[in-house]
């Protein structure tokens, strides 16, 4: 019963009238013209192929799952054959380098490309995500001669890609791996090891998978400072780089999951088969870490993309479903459940959270297009610094948000939430690994404050909170917003990002002496850098109203009491956080292992 309606005139609005990406593109003199109206059909003709291709493969391919026989892996009926076309239509290409086949788009476009494969088909998203991360790794740290060899196809979507980090007994410490690489001939090496939970590692979608493999050479020093990054194929390459022999990988099993069962989730066996060095030797967590942040904000936006549908699903029960009468109800028989206050009250915090989320997310794809085309080298380490800073945020507070709202789709519907037929459930589900992926969200949390805060004495933050303060500037200075209103906001907003400062310079003095404090708040510190951060996207729509050509008043209504709704029941939660924060670790630390 559930079905997915690209939100095209809420993404309109957002990149024509609030960021007005045309105009932003063309000053960061981006190599590829988009136009309001080529930006216009790229929305259109995404949403359709993701509503019409990708949405009814959806709950079957969650049915069926995929299968594994004789060491091949087979996707649910219908996914090879959209595969084919999104491939055939250009969209593995999007964003690609044109020198390796790509088209070349920006990526403040291709986070919303994320979004709409996210909301009709997290699954087969999932298969395009890999591939465009092992793109990714490939352009920044591979030899020219290897990019050439390799790119094209995987750009084309004829080879698809992956990352295999993970082992049995080594997840986020991967400096406990135990796979090697021992060379065998002039850039040829001999790969051995078994991987874990390694997305897309075999399937029948594309004719080869190429493997970015993290393995140790014979001399490699002890920890993360020994390992190294080599591509290992399915099929070899012949002279001329066309498909040869069948390398020594294979799929040993798929896990059986919880969720993304149309997404194949292989143990990877690699025995004494063949790879090859990329980069530097023992340089391989650098450009795993490359490949890793380009794969977080996208495992964000799934997050995102799963929260868009389950509120369509949602909203459209909402309107339909009769029982009881509202407050101020003026019918003789019961009302629809969207009149309820406690409805309301999910459905809003659904959408004010969605939309948010949504800027943001296109906001820090114009920081790394910024950064991509930045000649001052200045300019280019604000941006690298910016986008940094908030990986982690988009990371874990994406998926977060994204599981709490399709949660509440879920409750919305009640009991019909519970049945597979609605869709909810699967969402519920597909939704919750998003939380550990990539990343658990809570090394998400201690990156943004050990690694991101404390490791820099809050450089990157600064960068943040200047971007924060110009928010509230705009906010405060804008006379088109209705005065009570704007001062309100104002004052919530001022608060807000006060108290995260604050927090910001104790944490700064405190941690020096306090070893566990940092671990011990690092969660409540990245929502609260998320809900500040939503905060001045919300801003940010607010003060594009006034000349909007894509927000009618009605909707420019509705933006307001989002944006309302946001700062009086969302970020007020800064109170609770900065409150728990400041506790500090003492409670947390005081139990032994022993009593637990």
């Amino acid at each position: 019963m559930s079905t997915y309606n690209p939100p095209i005139n809420n993404l309109a609005f957002i990149l024509q009238d609030v960021f007005r990406l045309p105009e932003f593109l063309n000053q960061i003199n981006f190599p590829c013209e988009c136009d309001e109206e080529l930006i216009q059909a790229i929305l259109e003709e995404a949403g359709k192929f993701c509503s019409q291709v990708l949405a009814p493969i959806n709950r079957h391919g969650d049915e069926q799952g995929c299968s594994l026989n004789d060491n091949k892996v087979t996707t649910p009926d219908g996914y090879k054959e959209a595969y084919q076309q999104f491939i055939d239509s250009g969209w593995s290409a999007f964003s690609a380098n044109p020198k390796f086949g790509g088209q070349g788009m920006p990526k403040s476009l291709q986070v919303l490309l994320d979004e709409m494969l996210h909301s009709s088909n997290t699954s087969f998203c999932l298969y395009y995500s890999l591939t465009n991360g092992a793109v990714h790794a490939l352009e920044h740290h591979a030899s020219e001669a290897m990019q050439q060899l390799w790119l094209p196809r995987l750009i084309s979507g004829t080879w698809s890609g992956t990352m295999c980090l993970t082992e049995s007994h080594a997840g986020t410490d991967l400096g406990l791996i135990k796979t090697t690489a021992k060379p065998v001939a002039e850039d040829v090496y001999s790969i051995n090891g078994s991987k874990i939970f390694i997305t897309g590692g075999e399937h029948d979608l594309s004719e080869n998978i190429v493997h970015l493999v993290l393995a140790k050479l014979p001399d490699a020093p002890p920890g993360v400072k020994g390992i190294s990054m080599f591509i290992v194929p399915k099929f070899l390459l012949d002279e001329q780089g066309n498909l040869g022999e069948r390398n020594a990988v294979n799929c040993g099993a798929i896990e059986h999951k919880m969720g993304i069962k149309a997404s194949s989730t292989c143990v990877m066996n690699f025995d004494d088969a063949k790879g090859y060095l990329v980069g530097e030797a023992h340089q391989g967590i650098k450009y795993m870490f490359s490949m890793m942040n380009n794969e977080r904000l996208s495992i964000g936006i799934q997050g995102v993309g799963l929260a868009e549908q389950s509120y369509q699903t949602a909203v459209d029960y909402a309107k339909e479903r009769l029982q009881s009468k509202s407050p101020d109800s003026v019918s003789k028989g019961p009302d629809a459940i969207i009149a309820h206050p406690d409805v309301k009250r999910m459905l809003m915090w659904m959408r004010s959270n969605i939309q948010a989320a949504r800027m943001s997310s296109i906001w820090i794809g114009m920081e790394i297009d910024k950064s991509n085309l930045a000649k001052d080298p200045s300019a280019k380490a604000q941006s690298d610094k910016l986008v940094a800073y908030l990986t982690p945020v988009a990371k874990a507070h994406y998926t977060n948000m994204g599981f709490e709202a399709c949660n509440h789709g879920m409750q919305v519907l009640g009991g019909h939430g519970y049945i597979r037929e609605w869709g909810q459930e699967q969402l519920v589900r597909d939704a919750r690994i998003a939380q550990i992926y990539e990343g658990t969200n809570g090394i998400q949390a201690m990156d943004l404050i050990g690694r991101k805060l404390l490791f820099n004495n809050g450089d990157y933050y600064k960068i943040f909170a200047d971007w924060l303060a110009s928010a509230h500037q705009k906010l405060h200075t804008n006379h088109d917003i209705p005065m009570n209103l704007r001062d309100e906001m104002s004052s919530q907003f001022k608060d807000a990002i006060t108290a995260l400062d604050e927090v910001v310079h104790w944490l700064l003095k405190e941690s020096k002496d306090r070893s566990a404090l940092a671990g011990s708040v690092a969660t409540d510190f990245l929502e609260l850098n998320g809900i500040c951060w939503f905060a001045g996207m919300w801003i940010l729509a607010l003060c594009a109203l006034k000349n909007a050509t894509y927000c009618d008043e009605k909707q420019a209504q509705s933006q307001r009491y989002l944006a309302q709704f946001y700062f009086d029941k969302v970020l007020i939660r800064h109170h609770l956080l900065t409150a728990s924060i400041l506790k500090g670790e003492s409670s947390m630390m005081g139990l032994e292992t022993d009593q637990f």
